[in-house]
Order: structure tokens, then C-alpha cells, then sequence
């Protein structure tokens, strides 16, 4: 997919086409051009963005790789920024992240996605129809893509805290096994969210640390309110990953403390029955010479000896507080 946003400084005007805007721009020196690519790169692809943006092949190929670390890169007439935003609407805490190339120029910002994203197409619609957001310039439109790409992390992230406290309680009252599943399984896209915000504020302390094309220090402000929230992210990822953990840890003490009650409790009762049990092999060996059973009494003797024996094993476990 192809889709441009043509803007006209003169006229402050916007007009949504595709590829062949790109003729246009060229030839309007007071306009500026937003060209986003989503999907498989075509064949051509790669050598219309080198000719009509003089973008570097080897930018050029990073961003149109499925997979790649992100990070920022200043060429000689353009910044090179690549991210790993969510992609589709995520599912509880799930989710799947796409690659994002923004190259930003003076004239032009040119965007790749690996996938869809929902960030980028509410950016579109927002520019195509808010003049103000185009006349700020590239550098700022970007800067605004990467402020909603984080925004939907924090999002995700703040609607976590809930259901793990729920989790909390549920461990305390009916432990379950989908209960350390589903905690794994936070702990598990915890680690990704962390891993690439570790990635997006490395990429925003060197943009407000250092200088790079197509970003003047007007933007400062904006790279500063990115990174926070950037810093943010990660701050609730790490503090959301350490309670899932200690929830895992929480779960498995209360399950192996009621295996210890139930341990006890078989402990109890195999400790009582183990003498009553020698007694009553002892007596039902068929020997001839055993003066008890022929006692008129011996069978109730015997039951009375038993009872007594397991009264007293009772009345020791409960001093002990073992019952």
C-alpha cells in the first residue's frame, strides 16, 4: 500500500493521493510531501525512494527488512529512525510488534511499516485533515507518530495493573493452575515490552543528546516529552514484570504450603493407623498357640487397646497443633 499527503505552504492546503504525488512535490519548492508504504516491498521500491528522496540504500534496506534492531542513524540530508511499535489491536497483554522506518528530511517524511498499524493510519487521517499538523513541518509529524507509538504501550501496560491485583487475591482464595499460566505468560511479553523500550530510549537520548538532519533544536521539547514517556514505559514494564514475578513466587509458596498441610494431615493419619495396623497383623496370624484369642474378652480388649492408642496419638497431635 501506497498513500502521500501533499502540503503546500502557500496555499495551506492538503491533498491525499498515492506514489504519483511524488512528481508534484518535486516540482513545488514551498511544499512538503508525507509518503508511507505499508506491506511487502516491491520490486521497484527500493530504487524509487533512492531517486526521488536520495535515501541511502543501506537505510533503505534496513527498513525493509521484517526484523531488524531499532535504531536512529543521521545520513547527509535525512535522520533515519527505526521502531518496533505494537501493530494490531492487542488481546489482554498480548501482542505483536511490526517494523517502522521514518526517514525525516527537510521536505519530506517518508514512513515503511513491516504491517498494519493503527497509530500510523489515526496520524494519516488526523493530517489529511488538520492543515496545523502538516504546517509544523516533518521532524514534527514524526515526533508525534513516535509520542502515539509509545502512548499505546503505556495504555496496555496501565490497564495490566488491575488484573494482576485481581490475580492476587485469586491466588490467596482459589489457586488454580491457569492462574501461574497466565502470570507466566505476563512475565513472558513483559520481557519483550522491556527489551524494545530499552531499544526506543536509547534511540531518544541520542536524538536529544546530539544533532541530526532534518531536526533542529526547535524540536527539542518534543524529543524530551518522547523520551519520558518512552522512560515511562519502561519504568511500568520493569515494576510490572517484577510483580508478576513475585505473584509466580507467591503462587508456588501458597500451593507448596497447602501440599504441606495435606502432607501433614496423611502424616497424622498414617502415623495413627501404624500401630493399629501391627496390632491387628500381629493378631490375625493363624497360630495355633495364642493364649488371647482364646480369651472371652481379648477381641474387646484389643479394640479398647487400639481406641486408647489412637485417642492418645490424637490428643499429642492437637497439643502439637499438627490437627
Amino acid at each position: 500500500m501506497i498513500r502521500s499527503l501533499l502540503y503546500n505552504r502557500s496555499s495551506n492546503a492538503v491533498i491525499a493521493g498515492g506514489k504519483e504525488q511524488v512528481t508534484a512535490w518535486q516540482q513545488q519548492a514551498d511544499s512538503f510531501i508525507w509518503l508511507d508504504l505499508a506491506g511487502e516491498p516491491g520490486d521497484t521500491e527500493a530504487q524509487f525512494l533512492q531517486d526521488s528522496f536520495g535515501l541511502h540504500p543501506l537505510a533503505i534496506s534496513d527498513a525493509q527488512r521484517d526484523r531488524h534492531p531499532p535504531k536512529v542513524e543521521g545520513f547527509d540530508n535525512f535522520t533515519f529512525i527505526l521502531l518496533k511499535p505494537m501493530g494490531a489491536k492487542p488481546s489482554d497483554l498480548q501482542f505483536s510488534s511490526i517494523q517502522q522506518a521514518i526517514f525525516i528530511g527537510e521536505r519530506f517524511l517518508v514512513t515503511r511499516s513491516s504491517g498494519d498499524s493503527p497509530t500510523m493510519d489515526r496520524l494519516f487521517r488526523q493530517a489529511a485533515s488538520d492543515t496545523a499538523l502538516c504546517g509544523r513541518g516533518p521532524a514534527s509529524l514524526a515526533l508525534r507518530l513516535c509520542r502515539l507509538s509509545v502512548d499505546r504501550y503505556v495504555r496496555l501496560l496501565l490497564g495490566l495493573e488491575p488484573r494482576l491485583e485481581v490475580l492476587e487475591e485469586e491466588i490467596m482464595e482459589i489457586p488454580d493452575d491457569s492462574i501461574l499460566a497466565e502470570l507466566l505468560n505476563y512475565n513472558t511479553e513483559l520481557k519483550k515490552f522491556r527489551r524494545v523500550f530499552l531499544y526506543h530510549q536509547q534511540i531518544f537520548h541520542e536524538l536529544k543528546s546530539g544533532t541530526f538532519p532534518a531536526i533542529d533544536d526547535t524540536r527539542l521539547h518534543e524529543i524530551i516529552d518522547v523520551y519520558e514517556q518512552q522512560e515511562r514505559a519502561s519504568s511500568l514494564a520493569s515494576l510490572y514484570y517484577e510483580l508478576a514475578s513475585d505473584l509466580v513466587d507467591g503462587y508456588i509458596s501458597v500451593a507448596s504450603h497447602r501440599l504441606n498441610q495435606i502432607m501433614k494431615v496423611l502424616t497424622v493419619v498414617m502415623a495413627i493407623f501404624v500401630p493399629l495396623s501391627f496390632l491387628a497383623g500381629i493378631y490375625g496370624m493363624n497360630f495355633e498357640n495364642m493364649p488371647e484369642l482364646h480369651s472371652q474378652s481379648g477381641y474387646f480388649i484389643l479394640l479398647g487397646t487400639m481406641a486408647g492408642i489412637a485417642a492418645i496419638l490424637l490428643t499429642i497431635f492437637r497439643r502439637m497443633r499438627w490437627l
